[in-house]
């Protein structure tokens, strides 16, 4: 009593059933699968034999519920190629996704990673606490290791307490892929570390790590696994809960990461920091202030590069405590500054990271730091990314009319290298544009960048804005640049970044030029 509309599925659009059934009609006789709803609500398979009467013009179909059939092949897969305890991919699936990495590198010059690890001392809890116990531990193991997996890796479970991962597209080099394996294996240690609540009792448990890196080279998929489990057995040999690479090379790059990670941990305890000013000058190369650089001066590493502790830091908290002793730090030299004739009216510009400048708590900061240094808020001035202010416009706008009622100024810094949306420009609060140095390098023989240069010039002067130019190194590149306009500079040529005995000396006997 039932008209067939109301047991479809609606899984099929309209014009893929009237394919279908031009296509039946052609065909006269088609048996495929498809799914209806029962009845009772449930959705059931079924398979369908349909046959077309061209001189009745009648469709005749026979349905049959296979449910219990695709039930059963559902089944029969699982068991193929899943592990029944822990529902992750068995050695015989891990195999197929090994196979697809390899393709896939090849096809786009990429590098993968395999990771092999293993639980430490898991047959202990066996032998103390029973294998039920052992077996709840793995599945709790195996849902963690879910969690740090990224959408196109597999983590599958290769049999005891042993698990492998397959960590796909990690870049063209392997010195890139070696660092994002080594960043995902940390993680993998950190999070099996954690305690296992399991029926009552709280199980602790550490985990050994061997990665192999592999890139478009033909790789026999056994070596790989067998390069990855001898990288394994070294971080066993190591004490356990620590990760090793196959090849020396990369162990020791992960190694070195991690050493200057953990020093980075302490740096500021330590008083490792310390400020470098760089002058910024005016049309007559006059100083007008500087611009605060941190550097890092580590007792074994002697100075590190911003480039290098910078990102790592900017992946932590850490970022956030070194823009604060950065801040206090400014505040703390402008301070000094007023008792100098000379630097008293100096501006002292710093940088704000996308972290920092995020904190709920950044205003408030800024006005007390300012507050307990005694400092006027016009000779600070913030340096802010398009990137920071365009990720939340409406948030950063609100942030910037904050500090501007402190009376801070606030400079837009790598200007023209990001967004560069005009549509908010207009908006945005801010005293300063700063010119990229990647514009003034070539300024003097480049077309392109000597337009774009005048434009933003023009640009700074119609919204009565500053304009300052970065990277300034020749007296051509000045010359071209005061041509446009632009009558503030900071580069090697007025003076390179120098501790604040250094950038006083120059400053008192007169701007040095290298």
């Amino acid at each position: 009593g039932m008209h067939i509309s109301r047991l479809e599925a609606n899984e099929v659009s309209a014009s893929e059933v009237a394919a279908h059934v031009e296509k039946l009609k052609q065909n006269q006789h088609e048996t495929f699968e498809t799914r209806h709803r029962h009845k009772d609500g449930r959705m059931i398979d079924v398979e369908i034999s349909a046959s077309y009467e061209p001189t009745s013009g009648n469709f005749v179909t026979f349905c049959r519920n296979i449910s219990d059939r695709k039930a059963a092949e559902k089944q029969i897969t699982n068991l193929a190629f899943y592990d029944p305890l822990t529902a992750l991919p068995n050695r015989r699936l891990l195999q197929d996704r090994m196979s697809q990495a390899v393709a896939y590198n090849r096809r786009y010059q990429k590098n993968s990673a395999l990771l092999f690890i293993d639980l430490d001392d898991f047959k202990s809890i066996n032998d103390t606490l029973g294998h039920e116990i052992g077996d709840q531990l793995l599945q709790q193991a195996a849902q963690r290791l879910q969690s740090c997996m990224r959408a196109g890796d597999t983590i599958a479970r290769s049999g005891g307490d042993e698990f492998v991962a397959v960590l796909q597209d990690l870049g063209t080099e392997s010195s890139e892929a070696a660092a994002q394996a080594g960043a995902a294996g940390y993680k993998i240690l950190d999070v099996l570390s954690q305690p296992y609540h399991v029926s009552g009792h709280v199980c602790l448990s550490s985990s050994s790590i061997g990665i192999a890196v592999f890139g478009t080279s033909q790789n026999v998929l056994g070596d790989l696994l067998k390069q990855a489990d001898i990288a394994m057995y070294e971080a066993k040999k190591s004490g356990g809960h620590c990760l090793r690479f196959f090849e020396p090379e990369m162990q020791a790059s992960i190694d070195s990461h991690v050493a200057l990670e953990r020093a980075l941990q302490t740096a500021l305890d330590q008083k490792e920091f310390q400020l470098y000013f760089q002058v910024q000058v005016g049309r007559n190369n006059n100083p007008v202030g500087a611009e605060a650089l941190i550097r890092w001066n580590n007792p074994e590493r002697g100075l590190v590069s911003p480039a290098q502790f910078i990102p790592m830091a900017e992946t932590s908290e850490q970022i956030v405590k070194i823009g604060t002793w950065v801040l206090e730090s400014a505040c703390e030299q402008l301070k000094a500054w007023q008792k100098d004739a000379i630097a008293c009216e100096f501006t002292l510009a710093i940088n704000v990271s996308a972290k920092q400048f995020r904190q709920t708590d950044f205003v408030p900061l800024v006005r007390d730091a300012i507050a307990r240094h005694q400092v006027d808020p016009r000779l600070l001035k913030l340096e802010l990314t398009e990137s920071v202010l365009l990720e939340d416009i409406d948030s950063s706008i609100r942030s910037m009319e904050e500090l501007k009622m402190i009376g801070v100024q606030l400079s837009l810094d790598d200007f023209g290298t990001g967004y560069s949306s005009l549509q908010y420009l207009k908006h945005l609060p801010i005293d300063q544009i700063k010119i990229d140095q990647s514009f003034v390098r070539d300024i003097v023989k480049s077309g392109s960048d000597k337009a774009i240069v005048r434009t933003i010039v023009a640009l700074a002067k119609n919204l009565n804005l500053e304009a300052i130019a970065e990277g300034v190194e020749t007296e051509e590149q000045r010359q071209s640049l005061l041509n446009k306009g632009c009558v503030y500079f900071q580069g090697y040529l007025f003076g390179k970044p120098m501790p604040i005995e250094n950038f006083e000396s120059a400053v008192l006997c007169g701007i040095p030029r290298s």
